[in-house]
């Protein structure tokens, strides 16, 4: 697992802030330098805090629990969405209901029915009702999709939630803490990073930066199973 270097980092632009004026004083330690009225990030800290979440990212997938990624945004859903994909991460990137964490039992009913429609739809259930109510049956289920699909196979709440921008997921994060679940996120100058157990002080609006933070901390969960995957075949081997 390879960090990002200074120049990948420097790059993605990873180190352009907001306006000044927009700056949330909490940042400071954060911060290198003002030009031209924008914050500049010093990107040391990104490196330190990017080794510290990383870590943090391997323990949790090595522990067999799930880290919910949270990227509403237009310019990070897609590639987030990906990322989380190809490690078998729960995601939503569409639409943070309220109370999707909180009231997680309401959310699997939602699932449920999600599902119920899919089997219907398969099974050839829906052979009796109008072409109209197939229709709407349909639609309801796509709406279902959009919104839920990423947590569709989420069984139980999850251990973490990784954010692409916290003050754009606020309720997302306060549910989060609500629930003591841990947070990892993208923490712009904009932002506070002490309402994040590892923050990750970077440009959370860029696509580039977005890409490489999050590019980094999934292949930190895939270190995480490789090394449950190796733990449990030695124990299987013991056994044997």
């Amino acid at each position: 697992m390879a960090k990002p270097t200074y120049k990948e980092l420097l790059d993605a632009g990873v180190h352009f802030g907001h306006l000044k004026r927009k700056w949330n004083p909490k940042m400071q330690p954060y911060i290198f330098m003002e030009r031209k009225g924008i914050h500049l990030i010093d990107l040391n800290t990104t490196d330190v805090c990017l080794e510290r979440a990383a870590d943090a990212m391997r323990q949790i997938a090595k522990s067999g629990r799930k880290i919910l990624f949270v990227a509403t945004k237009k310019q990070a859903r897609e590639m987030v969405s990906t990322a989380a994909r190809s490690v078998g991460m729960p995601f939503v990137t569409e639409r943070w209901l309220g109370g999707m964490m909180t009231n997680f039992s309401t959310i699997r009913r939602s699932i449920k029915k999600m599902n119920n429609i899919d089997k219907m739809l398969a099974d050839g259930t829906l052979t009796s009702v109008t072409k109209k109510e197939k229709l709407t049956l349909t639609r309801e289920r796509n709406k279902l999709e959009k919104i839920l699909g990423g947590i569709a196979n989420l069984n139980r709440l999850p251990a973490a939630l990784f954010i692409v921008d916290i003050s754009h997921e606020h309720i997302a994060l306060a549910e989060a803490k609500k629930l003591g679940m841990r947070t990892i996120a993208m923490v712009d100058t904009n932002s506070d990073p002490t309402k994040v157990d590892f923050p990750i002080p970077s440009n959370d609006d860029a696509s580039k930066s977005i890409g490489v933070i999050t590019t980094y901390m999934v292949e930190a969960i895939q270190e995480g199973l490789k090394e449950r995957e190796k733990a449990a075949s030695k124990k299987t081997a013991a056994k044997g």
